[in-house]
């Protein structure tokens, strides 16, 4: 950290500590030269640099030859000053004065960065292999939110105890814990997955325990269950809190013993795999209103995660965008390769309650559809439209979608004095989208 100021070294020293000390050691500088007694390998290390302190942006880019990871800070709060920042080799930029969240948040971004790079770095006797520095197990986007998820998901793969997932429908509960599978080194093992949602109560003991010959209409061979076939692996119950109440005390047993007995057998069978489960209900709601085993829910419990929902995080809603339409278009056999910059605002803006299931539903329904080399508004369906779109007065004009945007953002700039980062938590959207959008309208008025 290089900050002439005391009191603001101490301050942000104070706020790493109290959120996270265990994983930062943090070391506090008062001029730029004083960086080479601070760590001996600053290209593993991330700088907190105040742009002031350091002698102004164009600095930066002489510090990030060392210090790649270089998150800048300034009082100033000009567009300007951030946007030279960033184009210096910054990755973040930050406006003083800081808050706890936005800092703790840089530093998971900068240090997921090294990480990722570290894992794509081929070896002496490796050949490196270009991968998508967001991709994380089938999971799209690198915001701070994200990496928090994944390295939830890296600590508790390694873990045999249960893991429950929640989340809102559509956030990718099911990806998560096939994520956890393949971290936990169980790729080459089964991984099971039932929706306990999508089928009948009366047969659900069956799909997860299987049964014997004639222990139901229908039933006319043995057949093994879930439970069974993901033995050595992991049994993923999705919607669990959909189970009926009698299964749950059978869950409850095969859990705590790996024990059960197929429907209609007599024959204990005794299995080896790891439960992960999930609901898109507050499960403490089910288990206060009964519906859901308090005994079988702190089983369960034990390594919690939470899917956040996508307007929570809008700055991979693009990265996701692109890598649907990059799939559908080479499957549908269409010619698209990006999105025009309206519509990108538009998927932005949305607040898409489907969340990334209905994303990759609307734009496999734009590659359907249409074709060309870019997703224009008027490709996008008109439900989508009505919500993205601020609605024009009655008696006044309607403006194009630029400019209501623009409008829209310098009014939240307005309301917090131009601080960018209250102003996009108030907007939902990645702070990186209004600097971006900022300096092209600046370029705009100056051409």
């Amino acid at each position: 950290m290089v900050d002439r100021d005391p009191s603001q070294r101490r301050v942000l020293i104070d706020m790493i500590a109290g959120r996270d000390g265990s994983r930062y050691r943090v070391a506090g500088c008062e001029t730029p030269s004083d960086l080479a007694a601070a760590g001996r390998s600053l290209s593993k290390a991330v700088l907190i640099a105040d742009v002031e302190t350091v002698g102004g942006p164009h600095r930066i880019a002489d510090i990030v030859q060392a210090a790649p990871r270089l998150i800048a800070t300034s009082a100033a709060g000009s567009l300007n000053v951030a946007v030279a920042a960033v184009k210096a080799g910054a990755i973040d930029f930050l406006p003083k004065p800081i808050g706890a969240k936005a800092l703790i948040a840089g530093l998971e971004t900068a240090v997921a960065s090294w990480q990722t790079e570290r894992r794509n770095t081929p070896g002496p006797n490796e050949t490196k292999v270009e991968t998508n520095a967001t991709d994380f197990a089938g999971f799209v986007g690198q915001s701070a939110v994200m990496q928090a998820i994944y390295g939830q998901i890296q600590r508790m793969a390694g873990s045999r105890a249960p893991v429950f997932i929640t989340g809102e429908s559509g956030t990718g509960k099911e990806l998560c814990a096939a994520a956890i599978h393949a971290e936990a080194g169980l790729g080459h093992r089964p991984f099971v997955a039932i929706n306990c949602s999508a089928i009948p109560a009366e047969l659900i003991e069956s799909e997860i325990f299987g049964h014997v010959r004639g222990a139901f209409t229908g039933a006319s061979d043995d057949r093994a269950g879930a439970a069974e076939l993901a033995d050595g692996g992991t049994l993923f119950l999705d919607e669990i809190a959909e189970m009926h109440l009698p299964l749950q005390a059978k869950l409850l047993r095969f859990v705590q013993t790996g024990r059960f007995r197929r429907v209609g057998g007599t024959d204990e069978k005794q299995v080896d795999v790891r439960v992960v489960s999930a609901t898109n209900r507050n499960p403490q709601d089910e288990v206060d209103a009964g519906r859901f085993r308090a005994d079988l829910f702190y089983r369960l419990h034990v390594l919690p995660i939470h899917l956040p929902p996508l307007r929570d995080r809008r700055g991979d809603i693009l990265a996701l965008a692109e890598r649907f339409l990059r799939r559908f278009a080479e499957e549908e056999g269409r010619s698209f390769r990006d999105f025009h910059p309206a519509a990108a605002a538009t998927l932005e803006a949305c607040p898409w309650p489907g969340n990334v299931r209905q994303l990759e539903n609307v734009i496999r329904q734009v590659v359907v559809l249409h074709d060309g080399g870019l997703v224009t508004t008027d490709m996008l369906p008109d439900s989508l439209l009505d919500v993205a779109v601020p609605m024009a007065e009655a008696d006044g004009p309607i403006l194009p979608f630029r400019e209501q945007e623009r409008r829209i953002i310098e009014t939240a700039l307005a309301a917090f004095d131009c601080n960018i980062q209250r102003a996009a938590a108030a907007l939902q959207i990645n702070p990186s989208t209004i600097y971006r959008k900022r300096q092209a309208w600046l370029e705009q008025d100056v051409a």
